[in-house]
């Protein structure tokens, strides 16, 4: 999102990006380099549906 509101985007480029077993993201906030590693595993099918119910 953008100052609070929604952002265009190409849903198939979405899509087919998070159909890979790896999901990167990038996030450039201007300050100089640095990276980092996160797993998670709350991707229980409850969680999803939870969230998946509603689009901005």
């Amino acid at each position: 999102c953008r100052d609070g509101g929604a952002v265009p985007f190409d849903e198939d480029e979405a899509f087919a990006a998070l159909d890979s077993t790896d999901v990167e993201i990038e996030v450039d906030l201007g300050v100089g380099d640095a990276a980092a590693t996160v797993w998670t595993c709350d991707l229980s099918y409850e969680y999803v549906r939870i969230n998946g119910e509603y689009r901005s």
